[in-house]
């Protein structure tokens, strides 16, 4: 973070906790860590490489990626 109370420096990192929380752990809520941490990875992997995103006109951040680099 840049600064004390500069609510706007997480802005997008919050969102993205927002989502994987919502969409995923408390749909699935886990005992383990060790689940926890795969939930994570599954829905990480899904986001990145399966999931559209409305910001890049629902196309996927992976193949954006590929064409950017």
């Amino acid at each position: 973070m840049d600064g004390k109370v500069r609510a706007t420096d997480n802005a997008h990192i919050e969102r993205f906790f927002r989502t994987i929380k919502y969409n995923k752990l408390y749909l699935e809520p886990s005992k383990d860590g060790n689940i926890l941490y795969k939930q994570c990875h599954e829905f990480i992997t899904y986001y990145n490489n399966k999931r559209g995103h409305s910001t890049h006109k629902y196309e996927v951040p992976s193949i954006i990626y590929q064409n950017v680099a």
